[in-house]
């Protein structure tokens, strides 16, 4: 059996950025088709365009939380609560794990330099620091939503 976590790791390993990969792991429960889960998360990979601010992989989970949220709850003032709860409490425990949910501070360079780039490129930084950030969301938002 394919865990998300499994899926959402060998979709960022197949190219799909850290957002895409934790949000088409959840397509089928959130009654999102998946293609349409891999073009609505496509601009928040690198910190939401390459601006290395709030993690990819965190942002994903957010539209997760969202959706999830908008399919549970018909009244719009106890989703809206709902979803705030949740984003909170999914950011605590995501920043207990890593330290920080800003993409810039987990990656220790900038991206948008050369020789950031390069940093990352030596230090395999999308393996060693994208992807447990991918997998980590994707099992809090299996513990959190039971999903």
């Amino acid at each position: 059996m394919v865990t998300k976590e499994i899926k959402a790791a060998e979709s960022f390993k197949s190219g799909m950025n850290c957002a895409q990969s934790v949000l088409t792991a959840f397509s089928d429960e959130l009654l999102l088709n998946a293609g349409d889960a891999e073009r609505v998360a496509s601009a928040f990979g690198g910190g939401m365009g390459r601006l290395q601010e709030k993690c990819g992989a965190v942002t994903g989970a957010f539209i997760a939380i969202g959706l999830h949220c908008s399919n549970k709850f018909s009244d719009p003032k106890e989703r809206k609560e709902k979803i705030h709860l949740l984003v909170q409490e999914l950011n605590a425990k995501f920043n207990g794990i890593h330290g920080s949910t800003i993409c810039r501070e987990l990656m220790g360079c900038d991206l948008n330099t050369e020789e950031g780039k390069r940093h990352a490129e030596e230090n395999k930084l999308r393996e060693n620091v994208c992807l447990p950030c991918v997998t980590t969301s994707v099992k809090l938002l299996n513990e959190m939503l039971g999903l």
